[in-house]
């Protein structure tokens, strides 16, 4: 009996998997209806829903106001939960989830495989130099979600919020203002300090590029790359691109092509509490990247060459203004130099 519930949570941990925050689109408009889903397995797929009672918190973050999400706002549909909120002033926002702790018993083959089918590596690797695959687990595991959208065409600071969960990811910059090509710096933190040497695993669904076509500036398909994908039926979560963070615990992303793109780690590190062998904490975070958008903090296009002072990057209308204007004083000149000089010659 004790064998068969020991199977059966294993095989209720790896049914749950990652938990993701997603967009229908993540470029909104101001004081509109919208929805954000919850979805608990995969970032193509969500397997159950997620109760009330598991989210220690619920926050929407945009014109530097936290507010709290009350549980009436949300619903359930396809093993889907799903967060129905009004949209507020012209910004970037952050959307945030935490759920409170639970344990899970498992066998130490059962642990092995649940440790190589999530991508946690590094405690496989030293299980298995320590000869440690057979010794069976306890873990406490908890997970914290969150997701970045564009409000309107005018950016804001919100996405550089830190929530204060046990786990999260925090940009040092804003992904709106990128475009495929750039590099987006992400910091790890854990318990509030940057957490060094994490694994980091990223992914970018390219059929959402699909969603940005009212958002984006040019013409283009999404580029061929690895990106984590679910879709053969077995939900393995090693795909993707792997990265380390550094001492500082900042993972550089590359963008490469248009999309959603979203980051996944575990920190799964051993138990000193009584009854526990390990604890886990989770945490992803998924943005969008279009092809770039001009906003009213920021210069850009012609207003940017002027701003940057160089003289060679004069745009259309002010060269056609410089050169007439040149084109008049030497006019001018000419002018005033005939007429003195017929006044000399009458003297």
């Amino acid at each position: 009996m004790k064998k068969s519930l020991l199977l059966f949570g294993a095989l209720l941990l790896f049914s749950s998997h990652d938990m993701y925050l997603k967009l229908d689109s993540y470029f909104l408009q101001p004081n509109t209806q919208a929805t954000i889903k919850l979805f608990n397995g995969t970032f193509e797929k969500s397997e159950n829903v997620i109760t009330r009672d598991r989210m220690r918190d619920v926050s929407l973050v945009g014109n530097g106001e936290r507010l709290a999400v009350d549980a009436v706002q949300w619903s359930e549909k396809d093993s889907i939960t799903i967060l129905n909120f009004t949209t507020g002033a012209p910004g970037t926002w952050v959307a945030g989830v935490s759920t409170g702790p639970r344990n899970i018993e498992m066998s130490g083959a059962d642990f092995n495989s649940y440790l190589e089918h999530d991508g946690i590596l590094d405690m496989l690797e030293w299980r298995r130099e320590n000869q440690a695959m057979d010794l069976p687990a306890v873990e406490k595991y908890s997970k914290h979600v969150k997701t970045i959208f564009q409000v309107g065409d005018k950016t804001s600071e919100d996405w550089k919020t830190v929530l204060g969960y046990p786990i999260e990811f925090v940009p040092l910059e804003n992904p709106y203002d990128l475009h495929p090509g750039h590099t987006l710096s992400v910091q790890l933190l854990f318990r509030g300090e940057p957490l060094a040497n994490e694994l980091v695993y990223v992914g970018l669904d390219a059929d959402g590029s699909e969603t940005l076509s009212d958002h984006t500036h040019g013409e283009g398909e999404a580029q061929d790359h690895e990106h984590a994908d679910a879709s053969d039926g077995d939900h393995t979560h090693t795909g993707g691109t792997q990265l380390r963070t550094d001492d500082q615990g900042i993972a550089k992303v590359f963008l490469p092509a248009k999309g959603i793109w979203y980051l996944r780690t575990i920190h799964l590190v051993p138990s000193e509490e009584a009854g526990l062998t390990h604890e886990s904490n989770w945490a992803t975070l998924s943005f969008a990247v279009g092809e770039g958008h001009s906003h009213e903090h920021s210069p850009s296009g012609e207003d940017a060459a002027v701003d940057s002072g160089d003289s060679e990057a004069i745009p259309g209308n002010g060269r056609t203004s410089f050169i007439l204007g040149v084109l008049t004083a030497l006019a001018i000149l000419g002018i005033g130099y005939f007429v003195v000089r017929q006044r000399n010659r009458g003297r």
